[in-house]
């Protein structure tokens, strides 16, 4: 696999819809951790870009949420509770007891527990939403196709608020 200079893995020029889909998604979540490599605590928990309320800690919190939800609320059905406070949050709120080494952590053992639910399933195969988001979408299921765009558009917005952050706190720039 090729990366880019910063060592996040290069989506193959040709490759069929899955490995394509997948790769664009790894992409994505490696523009995260390279956007929070290298940051104190502090910065971790700036909300530079006002009048937002927004930090990187939060944002990767909120990240982990987004792939819990889709992955094992969604795509399997899972019950599981948030990780990361109430629904109305969504992982956005910050607490003094945790750092962006736990976040991360709590992160990766998501896009982990997200690769093991969709290893062998089809993209057609189809989760249940929630009578809310069913409400929005006109549909009670997605299939695991959309799940994957979805997935890729979420990481791309927040990346993009990710590159904001980290100008604001300490001047890093770059992909």
């Amino acid at each position: 696999m090729r990366t880019t200079p910063d060592g996040r893995p290069v989506p193959p020029p040709h490759a069929g819809e899955r490995a394509m889909l997948e790769s664009w998604l790894d992409f994505h979540r490696a523009t995260l951790a390279l956007k929070c490599a290298g940051l104190d605590d502090r910065g971790t928990r700036l909300a530079p870009v006002q009048p937002s309320s927004m930090t990187m800690l939060g944002l990767v919190q909120h990240m982990a949420e987004v792939e819990r939800n889709w992955f094992q609320r969604v795509f399997a059905g899972q019950d599981v509770p948030l990780r990361f406070g109430d629904e109305g949050e969504f992982g956005f709120a910050l607490v003094p007891e945790r750092g962006m080494d736990e976040a991360l952590a709590a992160w990766r053992a998501e896009v982990e527990r997200s690769r093991e639910l969709t290893a062998g399933a089809s993209l057609d195969d189809v989760g249940k939403l929630s009578e809310q988001n069913a409400a929005v979408l006109g549909d009670d299921g997605v299939s695991l196709r959309w799940i994957l765009v979805h997935m890729i558009e979420e990481y791309a917005r927040h990346n993009g608020h990710a590159d904001l952050l980290r100008e604001s706190i300490d001047g890093v720039t770059g992909a």
